[in-house]
């Protein structure tokens, strides 16, 4: 079982090409340009430039001479860069971490390459899209399914009996809707929808993330207004924060908050539910009539 479980990796082992092997191919990148390990960059320059003029395509012309160019341009490549020459001589002396060398050598020629903020862009547009579309879908699925309910298909024929002047037809079976008495049904008719909202770019991830510095700004500006204005100078709430602070007290959504009654949401304000003695007596009295109810 153990020699089993071992043949996958002596197999992946043998295929992988040994660590050095993966920067100048089955060559020494300093053989290349005819210089030992502890040249300096000065000789490492010089020696490149010697071999360029002998061997460059523009000076010779012959084939194998192009080839042997290549190379030496990819070992001048290596060498030059103190990373990537500091990377090559920690594989040549640790030949046995094959992963490691390899990982270090595509970092260091594709890893760089790439602008990370290009890389996020990509990223967020990707995520955006898929956002946008995933919404869409959840939406459109949401709303087929209100209008399949008896009150919407009431008032679409609300709307038809408006529209055609009182004058309803008397035949019996079911009528497919006029298409601009539909339309107007979609427009008119605030379709409850909980659990889901009609998607916005503004609130792609994408969007968010660039408009960050704004949101951040905007709710600094918020925070220190509300602690000037209810915590220093001890004014009493306005309408719209006494909303905001019943609202989260109860954790209402903000558009389940829109669709209650505004004569609910005035004696749910006026209870001042955020502070903790009135909430407990609201909660009481909810539990209260909730018995009586049964």
């Amino acid at each position: 079982m153990a020699a089993a479980s071992l043949l996958p990796l002596l197999l992946l082992l043998i295929l992988l090409p040994a660590s050095n092997a993966i920067y100048c191919d089955e060559d020494d990148c300093y053989d290349l340009l005819g210089l030992k390990q502890d040249a300096n960059a000065s000789e490492i320059k010089k020696a490149y430039y010697k071999l360029s003029l002998k061997h460059h395509p523009d000076k010779n012309p012959d084939p194998e001479s192009r080839k042997l160019f290549v190379k030496i341009a990819n070992a001048y490549e290596i060498l030059k860069d103190e990373s990537t020459r500091e990377q090559y001589d920690y594989a040549i002396a640790h030949p046995e971490e094959v992963f490691y060398n390899t990982a270090q050598y595509y970092r260091a020629y594709y890893g760089h390459k790439t602008d990370p903020s290009a890389v996020l862009i990509g990223l967020l547009l990707i995520v955006s899209a898929f956002q946008y579309i995933n919404q869409m879908t959840r939406y459109n699925q949401a709303v087929e399914s209100v209008k399949q309910t008896p009150a919407y298909r009431n008032r679409l024929k609300a709307l038809e009996f408006e529209r055609t002047g009182g004058i309803s037809s008397k035949k019996k079976g079911y009528k497919q809707p006029d298409k601009k008495v539909e339309e107007a049904a979609n427009n008119e008719v605030e379709l409850q929808i909980h659990g889901v909202e009609k998607p916005s770019v503004w609130r792609l991830y994408g969007v968010q993330f660039i408009l960050l510095p704004y949101s951040i700004g905007k709710v600094l500006t918020w925070e220190i207004c509300w602690f000037w204005r209810y915590r220093v100078k001890k004014l009493p709430y306005a309408w719209e924060d006494a909303c905001y602070l019943t609202q989260t007290s109860l954790n209402i959504p903000a558009n389940a908050w829109k669709n209650i009654d505004e004569s609910r949401k005035e004696d749910l304000v006026v209870r001042r539910l955020w502070e903790k003695s009135n909430m407990e007596r609201y909660i009481a009295e909810t539990r209260k009539e909730a018995k009586r109810r049964r």
